[in-house]
């Protein structure tokens, strides 16, 4: 065996060992990056209306998700959220602009803040039958497919209709389980 013999076989050697190399470490990366980077399904996440609390006229309450036994995904800082059955009642999206988006994982939880006032009279008040919220993404990495609409019946009570006062602040997306009172 001549040098440029072994030169050859040893130039061979190293393009194989290098594209097998970058193979296992391209395969590796997409399978690590898949399950971080999809935002949340409807499928994948519990939700619920959790109470906040009262005072002073105003009322505090959380819209908490939670991800599913196995799931891993992301909420962005601000979904959308409008409410059912109260026509005169305005969302009002107050989530800066550089608010992070949540990751979810394995039973972990976000939860998005709403307030509102309730001391009008009940003449001047209308309660939500529910609360909607739109999930931000609609197929999983595996393919399943699931509406993006999740629908949670309303429990906390009325919300002020009059001039002064006729809307539901919503915040942003902020990790951890919701406070409870």
């Amino acid at each position: 065996m001549n040098t440029r013999t072994t030169l050859r076989r040893t130039v061979a050697a190293l393009a194989v060992a290098g594209a097998a190399a970058g193979a296992t470490a391209l395969a590796a990366g997409t399978a690590n990056a898949m399950p971080t980077d999809f935002n949340c399904t409807s499928g994948q996440i519990t939700t619920k209306l959790v109470y906040g609390g009262a005072g002073a006229g105003n009322r505090e309450g959380f819209l908490q998700f939670t991800a599913k036994p196995g799931e891993t995904c992301t909420l962005p800082a601000s979904v959308p959220v409008d409410l059912v059955g109260a026509h005169d009642v305005l969302v009002n999206q107050q989530v800066p602009a550089d608010a992070p988006a949540v990751q979810l994982t394995n039973g972990s939880s976000a939860y998005i803040p709403l307030h509102w006032t309730a001391i009008d009279p009940s003449s001047q008040q209308q309660t939500p039958l529910a609360i909607d919220v739109t999930a931000p993404q609609e197929t999983t990495p595996r393919g399943d497919q699931s509406d993006p609409e999740i629908t949670v019946p309303w429990s906390l009570g009325g919300v002020d209709t009059s001039a002064a006062s006729h809307s539901v602040d919503v915040g942003a997306v902020t990790a951890g389980v919701a406070p409870a009172v």
